[in-house]
């Protein structure tokens, strides 16, 4: 078969050879060892976890090596593309840091880097540029099995038992003379190209894998689809021409696709370019109800799956990252006690330390993470965080900063401090709401009273307690006052007398107090309850006082 009038008689139009595009996109000059690193996404739907885990891991192999990490959206299935779907997954990214030296950009805006388009869609050319290419040398042809056809072929390889596929003697046109393709496409019929796979079973070759060592599998023998009817190609061909192109030194991606690698791998010796380092990582799992067995994390049964979960949640962003960080290399945790304060970039990331088993993502660790993240925070940092937080996902707590802004910052150090010492309560903003309702949400709506008292006791004391009570008073002083009240009641003034002879005594003065607690805010326990009086106010106090009883 002439092979070059079969590639001029598919590709008439076009005129560039893969020469041409060497000159167009030249090696990187970059230092040696130097990573570049890219995220490649498809904009079919939310941000994945998983995703963002990828991006990370591959943004710090390429910032430590003083290399290139890069945005590029593969974005050839218009049928599941969502609208806005890439400034959903940039937008995304950025919120977490992660940010791209070169890469696609948001609709309307303009790309940045030497090495676009960096949308798949609009590199049709330069796909086609390397598929003509194989076409004249003979390692790729046009392949017109209709969608019967090839169900045809799928019944009979069931019938046999034979490996599912089109190949060898199942691949109906691999060996179509060239009259027969020209009959078919004068007659106007679609037509699909195939790779003309070169690959023996019996053969193995080895994936030379930086987490995982060397795995051992058999050649790729399918005759796979190159470009589909309409000239886009697939996932497997595109990828190989453009992270050639682009200079990409490593593709960090799930380890679903080490089954692919054959195939890869195949098609880069068959383009006649240099293949990049491959690093598999394990998928985020989850523990599945009461069995303990683990399974992937799901976009449709998982909330917690997609990315907008945390910030929904009011996770800060630095707590998400750490937790990702802490599961990605194992020794991350270890370097992260030693220095406390550095900045998580000055972390020198190992794809040798990551997890080849699926890494589990415990919800109690990353709330365990982010308090200390939290805790760590400054009182300014704190309110700038929440007020932004709020704003979008907490009408109450947003009402309450935005009418009492001094006053949200005399509560942040309510549960911020425990006298000198840094509490760890909060783990997401969303706890705000969740510990202090009494605070930040509707007042109260139940009363954890103490049965050791009766309600008329309790109405008793709280009775006198409205009548002498003077909120203008320092700390000090209120505490006097509640003994001043207590100790004609039967609550005794002094602890240890207290404890001495309880049996002479209604309570002691922590019994009172604890009167207040709960008519104040709802709950046997709480931050400093003076502070908290003062916060709400003299009205808001009394209100509460008189409705507890």
């Amino acid at each position: 078969m002439d092979n070059n009038y079969l590639a001029e008689l598919l590709f008439g139009d076009i005129k560039t050879t893969p020469e041409d595009m060497f000159a167009k996109y030249p090696a990187r000059t970059l230092p040696d060892k130097a990573a570049v690193t890219r995220f490649a996404p498809s904009p079919t739907g939310f941000m994945h976890i998983g995703g963002l885990y990828a991006a990370l891991i591959s943004m710090c192999m390429a910032r430590q090596s003083d290399g290139v990490f890069y945005l590029r959206l593969e974005d050839t299935d218009k049928k599941r593309e969502i609208e806005h779907g890439a400034d959903e997954i940039i937008t995304s990214l950025a919120q977490y840091g992660v940010c791209f030296d070169e890469g696609a950009a948001a609709d309307g805006e303009a790309e940045k880097g030497s090495y676009g388009p960096y949308r798949q869609s609009m590199r049709k050319e330069i796909y086609q540029t390397f598929a003509k290419d194989l076409v004249k040398r003979g390692l790729a042809y046009p392949c017109f099995c209709s969608a019967e056809e090839l169900d045809e072929i799928r019944k009979a390889q069931e019938a046999e038992k034979a490996d599912m596929g089109y190949y060898g003697s199942y691949a109906k046109c691999r060996n179509l003379s060239i009259e027969e393709i020209e009959a078919n496409i004068k007659a106007g019929k679609e037509y699909v190209l195939r790779l003309r796979s070169d690959g023996n079973a019996e053969n193995k070759i080895t994936c030379r894998d930086l987490i995982r060592g060397n795995i051992e599998m058999p050649e790729n023998i399918m005759d796979v689809v190159l470009l589909k009817s309409d000239g886009i190609p697939t996932y497997h061909f595109a990828h190989v021409v453009d992270d050639f192109l682009m200079g990409t030194t490593h593709v960090i991606r799930g380890d679903e696709w080490i089954s692919s690698y054959p195939l890869h791998e195949q098609l880069f010796r068959a383009s006649g370019l240099k293949m990049p380092k491959y690093a598999h990582i394990a998928p985020i799992m989850k523990l599945d109800g009461g069995e303990n067995k683990k399974r992937k994390l799901s976009k449709r049964k998982d909330p917690e799956a997609s990315v907008s979960f945390y910030s929904k949640a009011g996770f800060p962003v630095q707590s998400v990252l750490e937790y990702l960080m802490t599961i990605a290399n194992s020794n991350y945790e270890e370097w992260r006690m030693k220095n406390p304060d550095a900045d998580m970039s000055q972390f020198k990331f190992k794809l040798e330390k990551m997890p080849v088993s699926g890494a589990l993502f415990d919800m109690d660790k990353l709330a365990s993470v982010s308090r200390d993240v939290i805790s760590k925070m400054s009182e300014e940092t704190l309110f700038d965080e929440i007020s932004v937080w709020a704003k979008d996902n907490d009408k109450k707590l947003n009402a309450y900063i935005t009418a009492s802004p001094d006053k949200f910052r005399e509560s942040i150090k309510l549960w911020k401090y425990n006298g000198k010492k840094v509490r760890k309560d909060i783990a997401k903003w969303s706890d705000l709401s969740e510990m202090f309702p009494y605070l930040y949400g509707d007042g109260v709506d139940s009363y954890e009273f103490d049965e050791k008292l009766t309600a008329d006791e309790r109405k008793e004391f709280l009775s006198a307690y409205i009548s002498a009570y003077d909120h203008k008073v320092d700390s000090s002083a209120w505490f006097d006052g509640v003994k001043a009240v207590g100790e004609p009641l039967g609550f005794c003034p002094n602890i240890k007398e207290y404890k001495a002879n309880p049996d002479a005594y209604k309570g002691s003065v922590a019994d009172a107090c604890g009167i207040l607690r709960v008519a104040i805010t709802g709950r046997k326990n709480s931050p400093d309850l003076y502070t908290i009086m003062q916060l709400l106010g003299e009205e808001e106090t009394l209100k509460r006082l008189k409705a507890a009883m």
